[in-house]
């Protein structure tokens, strides 16, 4: 058996960390440390009334707020592990999490990360459904299948070599949220061989509280992250074209978001300017239709929308982080 280092960071998680915590000291995987990261919380007493029950089985740093890769950075900083763990502090792990990712690194000689789909619980629309649902994976995973999303990993389901990490120079502080979908990269790009579990291993929680707007801000976030990749990396042809193309499909999917967001505000004008940026960057039928009916009757057309497609996207994007 290798020791597991697992790695939750907390910010704002005082009510849902003794779960989580609880879910981890459940693991029929025994070799294990348990580090918790106190991210400059304004929760902390509370945080600490939380743990109380595990103080003593588990390491506690605390630091000035950082953001989650900064205190995942401090979490890998003290590990003991040849493996490290992350777990978001609102997640839960099925008691054979970490037997069922060992045992696959194991059998796998060549895997030095391997994450698992989750089941999806919570006030959400997507409760019932697993994430690998709604953000599938699909053949194996490579620096261009990540970047395309055709396979997208679930931060809490990932179980990895602490030395890989190391030498892809763990999470990138400077980046707020999406250092997680960074790292994945730099792993891939390194040539980390990466592989996924379509077992549901976690459960992951899903909060409506927050989301207003998230839809627009993870696209952002998600353009931050590949639009530095061509500065970090050296590129062949294809992978250029990849890119190029990934930054294309955001863009046009941050402009539609954008304009689904002014329609339901009744924003007419701005709405058609987003649906028209988006279309420069990405062609699609239904939206030139829907563009066509907004200009004829932008009202009829805002009910119409609000009554039928009431929007999952922010919820799926919140599902991802």
């Amino acid at each position: 058996m290798h020791m597991v280092s697992v790695i939750i960071p907390a910010f704002r998680s005082a009510d849902y960390i003794a779960g989580t915590l609880a879910s981890v000291f459940k693991q029929t995987y025994r070799d294990i440390e348990v580090i918790v990261i106190n991210d400059g919380s304004p929760d902390t007493s509370r945080l600490i009334e939380a743990i109380a029950p595990w103080r003593e089985r588990l390491v506690y740093i605390e630091q000035e707020n950082g953001g989650a890769g900064a205190a995942r950075n401090a979490g890998i900083a003290v590990a003991r592990g040849e493996h490290v763990a992350f777990l978001d502090a609102d997640d839960r792990w099925l008691p054979h999490f970490l037997e069922s990712q060992m045992r696959h690194l194991a059998a796998h000689p060549g895997c030095e990360m391997v994450y698992a789909n989750a089941r999806m619980t919570g006030d959400t629309l997507l409760a019932g459904k697993t994430f690998m649902d709604t953000t599938p994976s699909a053949g194996p995973v490579s620096f261009s299948s990540l970047l395309a999303q055709r396979c997208t990993v679930l931060t809490s389901s990932v179980v990895v070599r602490r030395a890989a990490v190391d030498a892809a120079g763990r999470f990138d502080p400077t980046i707020r949220r999406g250092q997680d979908f960074d790292l994945w990269l730099r792993l891939a790009h390194q040539g980390t061989r990466i592989e996924y579990q379509r077992e549901p291993l976690i459960e992951r929680i899903v909060r409506r509280d927050g989301l207003s707007g998230d839809s627009v801000a993870e696209l952002e976030r998600a353009i931050c992250v590949v639009s530095r990749i061509g500065s970090k990396f050296t590129l062949g042809p294809a992978d250029r074209e990849q890119l190029d193309r990934q930054l294309a499909q955001l863009g046009g999917a941050l402009e539609r978001e954008r304009g689904k967001r002014s329609l339901r505000m009744g924003r007419f004008d701005m709405a058609r300017t987003h649906f028209q940026r988006s279309l420069t960057l990405v062609n699609s039928w239904k939206l030139r239709l829907g563009l066509a009916v907004m200009t004829i009757a932008p009202r009829t057309f805002q009910r119409a929308y609000v009554r039928l497609r009431p929007s999952t996207t922010a919820e799926t994007l919140a599902a991802q982080h």
